[in-house]
């Protein structure tokens, strides 16, 4: 049976179900796979010994969406080559390459979790009314381990980019 958690996310003050199983900072990160813009597969053991920053964001043709990862592909060159930076939602590749293309995306590895919900279901970000990711950045240390997550509470608001990028230093060490 699939876990459910209801309220800890909200769409304009409205409770939303995540889907999916939660683990803890300090848990292993659980695996999942997703399809590139490309449409080639990318499995997470891909980016193992590297510092990871995964945003999840509901899509990115919404405002805040767009601002996040404008925010993160601007940023992600003060952190150097051993951290990846990826994005996540449930849009097709198509749509995340047309919008990568015309915002100048470059830094930032964009994923689609469209096909299986991996991600979502994984990291329990999956939104059962909207079948959207709910807004969320993690970082996962060299070791393969969360060193930090928020699960941004409602979902129209930006994340807190200052903790990521500083949790992503502390876990270059």
């Amino acid at each position: 049976m699939t876990e459910e958690t209801r309220g800890l996310v909200t769409f304009k003050g409205n409770p939303l179900t995540l889907v999916g199983h939660r683990p803890q900072v300090g848990d292993e990160a659980p695996p999942f796979s997703a399809l590139r813009r490309d449409l080639t597969p990318f499995q997470l053991s891909e980016v193992a010994g590297k510092v990871v920053i995964i945003n999840s964001v509901p899509s990115l043709d919404t405002p805040v969406c767009a601002t996040q990862a404008r925010t993160f592909n601007a940023r992600a060159t003060e952190l150097g080559e051993d951290v990846r930076v990826l994005v996540v939602s449930m849009d097709l590749p198509f749509a995340q390459n047309r919008f990568c293309s015309t915002e100048g995306i470059a830094k930032l590895e964009v994923l689609s979790d469209h096909r299986d919900a991996s991600f979502g279901l994984a990291y329990g970000v999956l939104i059962k009314e909207l079948r959207l990711l709910a807004r969320s950045v993690l970082v996962i240390n060299r070791q393969g381990k969360i060193a930090y997550w928020q699960l941004v509470p409602e979902i129209a608001q930006e994340p807190d980019y200052e903790a990521a990028l500083q949790a992503a230093r502390q876990a270059l060490g």
